[in-house]
């Protein structure tokens, strides 16, 4: 299946190639997403970007779904990925530990606030009443379902951490009390949340951090001059092709 997405999208540009008889192709680029699992939700996401990125760079360009974080800094460590539109935590590690280049910033700062979430009957109103219980995180890599939620529950001992492997999995085990809370963002919380008919979700706790936007990054592996008309290409796209992709173009990527 995840082959024949990714034939589908190479279809795309070739296709579009064909139509223009003396436009070589002259190479490949991979873009990775990291999808939770949603490939499909997220190749009609960017199937208008990918289709103009080939044209404009006369590149093939792959769109690779990832998993979650964990398998995204393998393929960034491991330099698999030319292309990474990364959440914060994620882009954090793959500028400090693989050189990755931010371009410019993805959408959606204002709802990339970490928090913990019980079930709305839950009796815990406090964080310390988590001592004894069974909590739920995200994986390394996010900022919001990992690194901040370890922060705010330091000090507290907690029977049992578990790390589920995406955010829709942390409500998962909350709603079948599994576990009694667990860690995400607000906004994983807010689109995740309409699935469970059955379950109401209460927040616990929402950090008070500010949190930068992910960025778009460029890998150190794709040669100075081709970085250079990428980040003029993605500059360069429609307002509406930008927004469906999730980043802002002409934009300085954050710190």
């Amino acid at each position: 299946m995840f082959s024949r997405r990714l034939f589908c999208l190479n279809l795309i540009f070739i296709l579009t190639a064909c139509n223009s008889p003396d436009t070589p192709m002259l190479g490949k680029l991979s873009i990775g997403i990291v999808s939770y699992g949603e490939s499909d939700r997220f190749i009609e996401q960017y199937s208008k970007l990918i289709e103009y990125l080939g044209a404009r760079l006369k590149m093939i360009i792959e769109l690779e779904p990832i998993y979650n974080e964990r398998r995204a800094i393998t393929l960034i460590n491991q330099s698999k990925l030319s292309i990474v539109f990364a959440p914060p935590g994620l882009a954090a590690i793959a500028i400090a530990e693989a050189q990755y280049i931010p371009v410019l910033p993805l959408e959606g700062v204002t709802k990339s606030r970490s928090v913990i979430v019980v079930k709305l009957d839950s009796p815990i109103q406090d964080l310390t009443e988590l001592v004894g219980k069974v909590i739920a995180l995200g994986q390394p890599g996010s900022a919001t379902g990992y690194y901040l939620p370890i922060y705010n529950l330091y000090g507290l001992t907690l029977a049992e951490v578990r790390f589920a492997p995406t955010p829709k999995q942390v409500l998962e085990w909350i709603a079948s009390e599994e576990v009694v809370a667990g860690a995400l963002s607000l906004e994983e919380l807010e689109r995740y949340r309409l699935g469970f008919s059955q379950t109401r979700f209460r927040i616990l706790y929402i950090d008070s951090h500010k949190i930068p936007s992910g960025s778009i990054l460029i890998g150190p592996t794709v040669e100075r001059n081709l970085q250079q008309e990428i980040h003029k290409a993605l500059e360069s796209a429609s307002s509406s092709m930008a927004a469906s992709a999730g980043y802002i173009p002409n934009a300085k990527a954050p710190d």
